[in-house]
């Protein structure tokens, strides 16, 4: 059944929604922010220096037209750009409409408001990290026990094409048991973290096992992407949830890959348990398995190996593995020269 069997009554409403909430230019530069991150109306009022009650118009008016959708994330609702209509002639018109709008230049004074979102987000994280060394593992432990997932990631690093004379990169290694994973298999390890306390608490539990090839950088995924480090394999362990914005992290974290590099996540899957983020430092309630396929796709990497463990908790858990291809056909070549 094609469109022209639709009510004309429908059709031309939905249309008319559409054409309503692309013909403002705040509008349009809201849609240009939500492209690749969720925000809150408080922070979306902080982006753009509006009042609640105007931005939630515009929210409104966005979602009427099937432009925006919103996000909960326990007590707090998200926004974030949608998916394409399933009607035909409106996902034409949608996909056309974010391709004009990602062309925009996000100007100063709304790149700063996005600066000072996600400064904010950092700064709550970083917090709760220094506050909470001594008794971060116990309080990580009620969501998932680092050894409900090792075996699953360890199993995952062990089936890839990895040379043993690479170099991996642990983002936010926490106390640093996997470390002990990666330092007998590549000749370079770098441990990155932003928080000192923990790349602290790191550092000694690489002292005490003796493990000698490991670098300790303190700073974030930009960091490394301005230092220009080149990796052979990625490994984040739990640690998405607690950053400002998921999709930076793909992007920054893509850059410093080698052709035919591996990126290994371990994450929650989306979940309802507000209790998280006062508990554990949360600033996303997890993921849907989409969620990550979306931001890896957009930097250009292809989805590999995946698991998914159910906890007893209530919490399940992904472990996932990108790949960045070698060459423009999407083909991974093996890193090792004997493969």
């Amino acid at each position: 059944m094609n469109d022209l069997s639709l009510a004309p009554l429908d059709q031309s409403q939905q249309l008319a929604h559409f054409c309503k909430a692309s013909s403002d230019s705040l509008r349009l530069m809201i849609l240009r922010v939500l492209a690749s991150d969720s925000f809150g109306v408080q922070e979306l009022c902080t982006i753009f220096s509006i009042k609640q009650s105007a931005m939630s118009h515009h929210l409104k008016v966005l979602a009427q037209a099937g432009l925006v959708e919103r996000r909960r994330e326990g007590n707090s609702i998200f926004y974030r750009r949608s998916e394409p209509a399933s009607r035909a002639q409106l996902q034409r018109l949608q996909r056309q409409l974010f391709v004009e709008v990602d062309a925009l230049s996000i100007n100063a004074e709304v790149s700063q408001g996005i600066e000072r979102v996600r400064c904010e987000r950092s700064q709550r994280s970083q917090l709760f990290f220094n506050q909470n060394i001594n008794n971060f593992r116990e309080q990580q432990d009620l969501i998932a026990d680092y050894q409900q997932y090792s075996d699953s990631v360890r199993q995952m690093l062990s089936s890839l094409p990895l040379s043993a004379h690479g170099c991996v990169v642990e983002v936010g290694p926490g106390a640093g048991e996997f470390l002990s994973e990666l330092s007998p298999r590549f000749e370079q390890v770098i441990a990155l973290d932003n928080s000192k306390v923990m790349l602290e608490q790191a550092r000694d539990f690489a002292d005490s096992n003796k493990l000698s090839n490991i670098t300790f950088i303190h700073g974030d995924t930009s960091d490394a992407r301005q230092q220009q480090l080149r990796a052979d394999c990625v490994v984040m362990n739990m640690v998405l949830h607690h950053t400002p914005s998921p999709a930076d992290i793909f992007r920054d974290v893509a850059s410093i890959m080698q052709p035919g590099a591996s990126l290994l996540i371990t994450e929650l899957c989306h979940h309802d348990q507000e209790w998280a983020r006062d508990a554990c430092g949360d600033l996303w309630l997890g993921f849907e398995p989409s969620d990550l396929d979306t931001w890896a796709t957009a930097v250009g990497l292809h989805d590999g190996q995946n698991v998914y463990l159910a906890l007893r908790n209530g919490f399940r858990i992904q472990v996932r593995q990108f790949y960045k291809p070698t060459d423009a056909t999407g083909t991974r070549c093996p890193l090792n020269a004997n493969e």
